[in-house]
């Protein structure tokens, strides 16, 4: 695995700082209605992300459920065109017609954004079939939380995928709660990563709070894959600060509850780490968090001032049929 270096955990500051900041700013925007519909957002999961993108390589893939904001940003994705998107103009990645819970991009390997629960998941191992059945050198992150973990889909798919020895990573970023159902009240057992175990698949949990945890386990899991050796399935246990949705009232916990897991916030956990090696000063670290809240108003810029689609794309987004004789296309 690529070592933790210097800049390793320089560039994890920076960027999982700037994805907590980016989805603030997003919550804001949303409480001026700027924002519609759904919102979902990652603020104390940034790790899973963070030690991922160390393992990856450069065929793999991605896709994950409707919390999908900082992962595109994440594999090259220009934050101000997810803004853009959440804010349905133009410029956004789908032309502000996906929002919030459908952003895609196929030419950074990711493969959405998707609003069905659990629906990514036979997905992601349709993306590993592909990579093997054309001998390419590619394995897929199938991300999804752990009310997903309680579809039928995911068994389907783990029978066919342990059977085919797809080159496929299942990750559950299980932050504790399917929308407001602890883990606990959904089934008889809270070990979601014991699903594995029935397939006879490498399973286990990780903690999620840590990217450098994150990145060893995911390390081990895709080059398994990429080896031939079939899917794994990884138990991640993160938290999510916020609520399910920005329209979850959250009474199913506590606030104490939300600031004992903001005490091993991987965000202050990588600086503890900047700090206690003497990686950069105090000075230099407020110099990358203004660096981080301007580029954050750029993508706040950006967005506001691109315009809403035209009425025309409405019909330029469907499928025409050139003999419909009711309306014209153009």
């Amino acid at each position: 695995m690529k070592k933790f270096t210097k800049q390793t955990y320089i560039n994890w500051y920076k960027d999982m700082l700037f994805w907590r900041k980016f989805e603030d700013k997003l919550a804001a925007l949303y409480i001026q209605q700027k924002v519609r519909g759904f919102l979902h957002l990652y603020n104390g999961q940034e790790a899973v992300l963070a030690g991922a993108l160390h393992a990856m390589g450069e065929n793999d893939k991605m896709i994950t459920a409707y919390r999908n904001h900082v992962q595109p940003i994440g594999l090259g994705v220009d934050p101000k065109r997810i803004m853009a998107e959440l804010l349905g103009k133009v410029t956004g990645t789908s032309k502000g017609m996906g929002g919030s819970m459908h952003i895609f991009s196929p030419e950074h390997n990711f493969y959405g954004g998707h609003g069905i629960v659990g629906g990514q998941i036979p997905l992601g191992a349709g993306l590993a079939f592909a990579d093997k059945y054309f001998n390419r050198d590619g394995v897929t992150l199938t991300y999804f939380g752990d009310g997903a973990a309680r579809q039928g889909s995911l068994h389907e798919t783990f029978n066919m995928a342990i059977n085919w020895k797809l080159p496929v990573v299942f990750i559950c970023e299980n932050n504790g709660y399917a929308m407001g159902t602890s883990v606990e009240r959904t089934a008889n057992h809270d070990e979601i990563w014991k699903l594995g175990l029935g397939y006879e698949m490498p399973c286990g949990p990780v903690d999620g709070m840590n990217p450098m945890k994150v990145a060893e386990a995911m390390h081990e899991a895709i080059e398994r894959a990429r080896r031939g050796d079939g899917p794994t399935l990884l138990d991640i246990k993160t938290y999510r600060y916020r609520g399910h949705s920005m329209s979850d009232a959250q009474k199913y916990r506590t606030k104490d509850e939300v600031d004992e897991y903001k005490k091993i916030d991987p965000i202050t956990q990588v600086l503890d780490i900047i700090y206690k090696k003497k990686y950069a000063t105090e000075d230099q670290v407020k110099e990358w968090d203004a660096e981080v809240k301007a580029k954050v108003l750029e993508c706040q810029k950006f967005a506001e001032e691109s315009p809403f689609p035209e009425p025309q794309q409405l019909y330029d987004m469907v499928y025409e049929q050139e003999d419909y004789p009711f309306l014209k296309h153009r």
